[in-house]
């Protein structure tokens, strides 16, 4: 078995929202449950031994497009959040990880090496990590708060847009070029995030922002859940340009699994066969290099393939990887060892 650390999932999203119907996010996540993608047992089951888990605000008004006949799609922006209600489901989000870790449900990962220890002791390694930075006013006082409770890497916007930045929109086909950059905030947050050691995300971010990063931060670039935009043109997806420079940078892209972002048609099918992930993963590893790619699942934010279904099946992406010919160290470092160097680097350890 690879064990797998993955650069982006949901499931504090779906504790969450558990939890305001009166279940017990502690017992969903250490007892196991049947919904969703991740629980302890689904993880273990599949190897799944850590990965970055993400604090997002649910933007209430959003409606997902149909298609038309053609399969193209545009799903109207959603509407930028209020801060304060932003920051009040952040820090509960924030909590439930803090009493995962204090149950010893999981263990909330602050260094590499906290990682490490957690995987050799068989325990599901979290990360904490911000998808959308609505939370943190542009005086940044509350990511030292955020940052003190383990926050360790973030994206400064998801699919809108806020004070930091502009967000592009789920639609097919689309450019990511759709709306401007960083914004006066967005390049302090970036250099706080440096002087930190936070991660910063590149997933979701207009393709001016992604620039606008690129020209600032200390960092390799990272887009933790992202794939080809030459394979499937969804504005979520990188661009050749793109990926080069990610690749100069010695960063990552990690594969997500949506399969909106991974059919040509741009479809979200749970039906989609592993061969689309694995046409994509063999795109990237030619264009960036088997050192800059990792997994990126999406697990509890997104329709995956049936194949896989949920944390339990990951190991049959390893096994059809496998059978199209990647040998064991380049499906190590594809798995974690990649995701483990680049962490390393951001948050400036001596070692991975």
């Amino acid at each position: 078995m690879q064990f797998v650390f993955d650069g982006h999932n949901d499931v504090l999203l779906r504790l969450w929202t558990h939890s305001k119907d009166g279940s017990d996010p502690i017992a969903e996540f250490a007892g196991g449950t049947t919904v969703g993608h991740i629980d302890a047992r689904r993880a273990r089951e599949g190897g799944l031994s850590g990965g970055l888990c993400a604090i997002y605000i649910p933007s209430g008004d959003l409606v997902f497009a149909d298609p038309d006949a053609d399969g193209r799609y545009i799903t109207p922006m959603a509407a930028p959040l209020d801060p304060l209600p932003s920051l009040a489901i952040a820090t509960e989000m924030a909590a439930i990880a803090l009493r995962l870790d204090q149950a010893g449900a999981w263990r909330l990962c602050r260094t590499v090496k906290d990682i490490r220890g957690a995987m050799a002791d068989g325990i599901f390694a979290a990360v904490m990590h911000m998808e959308g930075c609505e939370a943190i006013g542009a005086d940044l006082s509350a990511l030292e708060v955020f940052y003190a409770a383990g926050l360790r890497s973030l994206g400064p916007v998801w699919s809108r847009h806020n004070v930091f930045g502009y967000g592009v929109p789920f639609a097919f086909p689309m450019s990511p070029d759709t709306a401007p950059g960083l914004t006066d905030a967005g390049f302090a947050l970036v250099r706080e995030c440096n002087r930190l050691g936070v991660l910063i995300d590149l997933a979701h971010i207009t393709e001016k922002g992604f620039w606008d990063v690129a020209k600032t931060t200390d960092q390799p670039l990272v887009a933790s859940h992202s794939n080809a935009h030459a394979l499937t043109p969804v504005a979520r997806n990188l661009t050749d340009k793109q990926l080069d420079a990610i690749r100069e940078s010695g960063g990552l892209v990690g594969i997500n699994y949506a399969t909106a972002m991974l059919r040509p048609d741009g479809r979200s099918d749970s039906e989609t066969p592993l061969a689309d992930m694995i046409r994509h993963i063999d795109y990237l590893v030619n264009r960036v290099g088997i050192d800059c790619v990792g997994l990126g699942s999406d697990f509890d934010g997104a329709t995956i393939p049936e194949e896989i279904g949920d944390a339990a099946g990951n190991q049959k992406l390893i096994a059809a990887l496998r059978e199209v010919g990647y040998g064991e160290a380049d499906l190590t470092k594809l798995a974690r060892e990649n995701w483990l160097r680049i962490l390393a680097q951001a948050w400036r350890e001596a070692r991975a």
